[in-house]
């Protein structure tokens, strides 16, 4: 995969190790290709490339299961060899065409003469021989992580058979010197990898946007409109629509060679739609179903990245220097590693990562380093308290003093007191009104970093000023980083313009104030 731009996406939730590797050793191609490498042997026959003897491949595609004259069946039986060669799961040791013309037309020459010679020579054909490799015993002997790399390296030779274009159109294309004339193909193999990476990479965000189960399929349309439509554009014109359409029949093809491998689950775009519609059609897709109408929608391509899948674009991601975190990486780190990564989490995801992290950890202790991870008056701060007190929502009452621990800290008090009141707690000392105006500050600040300005947040601003007569005569005086921007944003969202007049002045005093 090529490398993108450094930035964090949204972590995804994978299956254990051994639940992949289960599915690796399932996936259909995977396991021909295993087949395969168990049925090679001193008399299988291989060409220069490595490639199986087209003699053999109806003894290959039997050893499959296949009926040899099912059309299909040479296909099936080439693409496994083609992956158990390129995985290391069969050993070739290809021909020396040289020496085995000379043979050739030696033997020719002894029986028949100089023509005889001539003709053998540029006719004999050399082989090769195969043998199981070495990583075929990784099948049943390796550990969940070297069956894993094994389907890894699968994956990356199919996909550079999906970014092939028709073997017709690549013969057609076949200058006299034996060279693919790229020109005549349109057709530019680096331009097509780095689509169809991109593709993926798309389909990996669509999943982890989600909640990053990929529960959900993806229609074609949409996924095609995503590498094709520029940034903004209201209404594609049809040459666009027209480029959408042409996507959506380049990734059906190589949906359809991706899903043996276990990659994708995929529904192809309906061969009848292809008839009836227009490229506009097409390219329109389900937005021209009616809303909800689920059959009318699958019919233009469907496709979802199965949980190995999720595991293998992650990887080529991580491999191009993309950070692509996974739910239970930080359950090794420390407070401070896990509050300024989930900072940048979804809220639900950001809570499966805090519950992986609390499990097996002595629950008061833990709480103790989150609170003191906490603390700060950086940016990030606020929101590191507002993932700390998400943390904080399911502990007991066995975390109980070291709440109380930090009642009188000037950062943390208002949240263990906030913790304690929900839990009915008594002798609960009331904050001072320096300590409640801190807190609605970091409050906020915690929700237009966690959020942004949402439709709820006006709502919330409403609430946590109501309860203050005069709140921002005192506000702009908080000692809070955060205090000028947190008015601003009062002043913009608050939903009464009184309220919302009197922020803005607060928030130019609280900027003088700073200076």
């Amino acid at each position: 995969m090529s490398a993108q731009p450094h930035h964090t996406l949204p972590p995804v939730r994978l299956h254990s190790d051994a639940e992949l590797a289960r599915e690796a050793l399932g996936a259909p191609l995977f396991a021909r290709a295993v087949r395969l490498a168990r049925w090679a042997g001193p008399g299988t026959r291989v060409g220069v490339g490595g490639e199986l003897d087209a003699a053999q491949l109806p003894e290959a595609a039997a050893a499959l299961g296949l009926e040899p004259a099912d059309e299909d069946a040479a296909v099936y039986a080439s693409q496994a060899w083609r992956v158990a060669v390129d995985t290391g799961l069969v050993d070739v040791t290809e021909p020396d065409e040289d020496a085995d013309d000379a043979e050739d037309a030696e033997d020719a020459e002894g029986a028949g003469g100089a023509a005889e010679a001539a003709e053998a020579g540029a006719e004999g054909s050399a082989h090769g021989t195969a043998a199981p490799g070495e990583d075929l015993a990784l099948v049943t002997g390796g550990a969940p992580g070297e069956v894993l790399d094994l389907w890894l390296a699968a994956l990356e030779t199919v996909l550079a058979d999906a970014a092939v274009p028709d073997l017709d159109e690549l013969v057609d294309a076949l200058d006299t010197g034996g060279e693919v004339d790229f020109g005549r193909l349109d057709w530019n193999p680096q331009r097509e990898a780095d689509f169809l990476d991109g593709v993926l990479a798309n389909l990996y965000l669509l999943t982890v946007a989600e909640g990053g189960a990929g529960e959900s399929a993806v229609p074609l349309p949409v996924l095609a409109a995503s590498m094709v439509v520029p940034d903004g554009m209201g209404e594609p014109t049809d040459e666009v629509l027209e480029q959408v359409s042409d996507a959506m029949m380049r990734l059906d093809d190589q949906f359809r060679q991706l899903e043996p491998i276990g990659l994708v689950e995929f529904r192809p775009v309906d061969e009848d739609l292809m008839a009836e519609a227009s490229d506009e059609d097409l390219a329109a897709g389900p937005s021209g179903a009616s809303a909800g109408d689920d059959e009318d929608v699958s019919r233009y391509g469907m496709v979802r990245l199965t949980p190995l899948g999720l595991y293998g674009i992650r990887a080529r991601m991580r491999e191009a220097g993309v950070e692509a975190p996974a739910i239970g990486e930080l359950s090794g780190k420390g407070a401070d590693a896990l509050l300024e990564a989930v900072s940048r989490f979804p809220e639900s995801a950001a809570q499966a990562e805090i519950e992986q992290w609390l499990a097996g950890r002595e629950l008061p202790a833990a709480v103790a380093e989150l609170l003191a991870a906490a603390r700060g008056d950086d940016e990030g701060a606020p929101l590191r308290r507002l993932r700390c007190q998400q943390a904080l929502a399911t502990a007991g009452p066995d975390v109980e003093p070291a709440v109380r621990a930090v009642l009188e800290d000037a950062e943390l008090g208002g949240l263990a007191r906030v913790w304690l009141a929900e839990r009915g707690v008594g002798d609960v000392p009331a904050p001072d009104a320096e300590m409640v105006f801190w807190l609605t500050v970091d409050t906020i600040a915690a929700q237009l970093a966690a959020d942004g300005e949402t439709e709820e947040l006006p709502l919330l601003i409403a609430s946590l000023t109501a309860h203050h007569s005069g709140f921002f005569e005192q506000a702009w005086r908080v000692e809070h980083p955060a205090t000028a921007y947190v008015l601003e944003a009062m002043g913009r969202l608050h939903p009464d313009r009184k309220a919302a007049k009197e922020a803005r002045k607060a928030a130019f005093k609280a900027r003088s104030r700073q200076g």
